[in-house]
């Protein structure tokens, strides 16, 4: 009888530790799957992390890279606006020698012509000197010679009326 009652409360101990090892042993895998959830979360919060981080830099990135381009592009306009500016000036500057040659130029041709035409009056002017010169030398001559035929004629004169009166 005691035999029987020792086996069963033996037995039912044995049932209660192996009711409670097997308890510990679901708590065991139940917190172990715990864990497991809680790392893979970690795992996807690092990795959607990373990703985002990624995803900032690649834009960041490509932000650098566009402010380059633009003021790449920038410099490049300052550069042909500089270029056209200085050409424009160049022609400016071309234009006003052209100018200032072609007035020059009208200058010169102005100075030949009026040194031409005073030159030609110069001419002009002592031609007509001689000319009056001439014609009053030539005056001259023709008065002394009439005055000389005058002197001679008129006693030659004289004598003929005489000649003629005796006659």
């Amino acid at each position: 009888m005691h035999s029987v009652l020792l086996k069963r409360k033996k037995r039912k101990e044995k049932k209660r530790k192996e009711k409670k090892r097997k308890e510990k042993k679901r708590e065991k895998r139940r917190k172990e799957k715990k864990r497991e959830e809680k790392r893979r979360k970690e795992k996807k919060r690092e990795e959607k992390r990373k990703r985002k981080e990624k995803k900032r830099k690649e834009k960041r990135k490509e932000k650098k890279r566009k402010e380059k381009k633009r003021k790449e592009k920038r410099k490049e306009k300052k550069r042909k606006e500089k270029k056209r500016k200085e050409k424009r000036k160049e022609k400016k500057r071309k234009e006003k020698k052209r100018k200032e040659k072609r007035k020059e130029k009208k200058r010169k041709e102005k100075k030949r012509k009026e040194k031409k035409r005073k030159e030609k009056k110069r001419k002009e002017k002592k031609r007509k000197e001689k000319k009056r010169k001439e014609k009053k030398r030539k005056e001259k001559k023709r008065k002394e010679k009439k005055k000389s035929l005058d002197s001679i004629s008129k006693p030659f004169l004289s004598y003929l009326e005489t000649r003629l009166k005796h006659k």
